[in-house]
């Protein structure tokens, strides 16, 4: 008898042993699946700086907030709409629009090109009309070269042609006629403008501008006239390959209003924003109102398409797009203007991890996010237009626990926005 019941012990054991682990996997198990439902993954995680860059001088104020771009230097340079009185509100333009004497104090349009420094110092600024070239109507992209030089995109309505200076705004050289769109029946009273998306010599109010250092291209989103990806030699500014959406042939004809829940449009809409070129040779593009990003080989060639936030209306949502440090580039970050957030997107899969960023006007919220970059570090920049008027920094945190939704990313506490 008291080896059975030493034999019921030992099985009863065992078997409390087993529940007691069941109970432990189980509960582990139901932890995973919480955190699943809560949406917690592993991402990129930022932190607004609210102290940089740092005030500018001259009681300088920025109007729209358009083109961005970090150098090789972490220099960020910004282009921006100040230059125009029409662009900037009363309360900053001290001097009338119609000459006359100062009304206030505050304040001064600063030059359209700024340069800042890593910890935010204002250490460069020109820009402007000058002898020699046609300053855009409306300024738009900026790119800094491998060489130094500073590209200049525009998107007002003679805006035909890209701009290059040197890094202190000597001008170097044009590309394309400024005018060139005017159509035939265009009158002062009644200006009409045409697309030439084939047309191998001019452009159509080029968004933005991509540096191909290795093979000394230039991709540009070109853009708000003309629907079309065209790459350039950046010595000569000849148009060497261009495409439409899909690699199909562009076509200039007007598509309408975006439908979402329409068959995918096979040409692009205006305008298109943004072609950024990967590490391992793919080319991203910004259908910004077609709420979507497609992805070409370099000559051109469709890969694949996402959409995003795929019922978003009027501005649409894929602005712009940078690439994560790392070096296999795994994350793109998209900024989108309509729905006023950052994606965090899987590069591989084109699938949203998370994002960050709401409406606002306080630091790490948007009204108008319109261009991103990232510096050697990780860091991401942005800018703001419409009224955000902003440059804004976000630290790079690392990797970590994250939700789909984060909100404005304040910093955790007074001492993380150390650099």
């Amino acid at each position: 008898m008291d080896r059975l019941k030493r034999k019921h012990v030992v099985i009863g054991g065992t078997l409390l042993a087993l529940l007691l682990a069941l109970g432990i996997v189980q509960g582990r198990l139901e932890q995973a699946a919480a955190a699943q439902a809560k949406g917690t993954v592993q991402a990129p995680v930022f932190e607004v700086d609210p102290f940089w860059p740092k005030p500018m001088p001259n009681n300088w104020v920025l109007g729209q907030t358009i083109g961005l771009t970090v150098d090789d230097r972490d220099h960020v340079w910004i282009i921006h709409r100040g230059n125009d009185p029409g662009n900037l509100d009363r309360t900053e333009y001290a001097v009338p629009q119609a000459g006359g004497p100062r009304v206030s104090e505050c304040c001064d349009p600063a030059p359209p090109v700024l340069e800042f420094d890593a910890a935010g110092n204002l250490v460069g600024h020109w820009g402007g009309p000058g002898p020699g070239y046609d300053w855009p109507q409306s300024n738009h992209g900026i790119a800094v070269d491998h060489k130094g030089n500073v590209w200049i995109g525009g998107n007002g309505p003679d805006d035909a042609h890209v701009l290059k200076f040197t890094r202190d705004g000597k001008f170097l050289a044009q590309y394309g006629k400024s005018g060139f769109h005017r159509a035939a029946a265009w009158t002062r009273e009644k200006p009409v403008y045409e697309g030439h998306s084939n047309n191998l010599e001019n452009f159509g109010r080029v968004a933005k501008i991509f540096i191909d250092p290795k093979a000394n291209e230039a991709y540009l989103a070109d853009g708000y006239l003309n629907k079309r990806v065209a790459v350039i030699d950046m010595d000569t500014g000849a148009i060497k390959r261009y495409w439409g959406a899909y690699g199909n042939k562009p076509d200039d004809t007007n598509l309408g209003r975006y439908n979402p829940d329409a068959p995918p449009a096979q040409q692009f809409r205006n305008p298109v924003h943004c072609a950024e070129l990967s590490h391992d040779g793919y080319v991203y593009v910004c259908d910004r109102p077609n709420d979507r990003i497609q992805v070409f080989t370099k000559d051109g060639k469709f890969v694949k398409e996402a959409f995003i936030e795929k019922h978003t209306l009027s501005d649409g949502s894929v602005w712009d797009i940078a690439f994560s440090k790392d070096p296999q580039q795994r994350y793109l970050f998209v900024a989108d203007g309509a729905n006023e957030h950052v994606y965090i997107i899987d590069r591989q899969s084109l699938q949203i991890v998370t994002h960050f960023g709401q409406g606002g006007r306080q630091p790490g919220m948007f009204l108008g996010v319109h261009s991103i970059a990232t510096d050697s570090k990780g860091n991401i920049y942005t800018t703001e237009t419409y009224t955000g008027k902003r440059l804004q920094k976000f630290i790079n945190r690392g990797m970590r626990a994250v939700t789909p939704r984060q909100g404005a990313p304040w910093p955790r506490s007074t001492t993380s926005t150390a650099r």
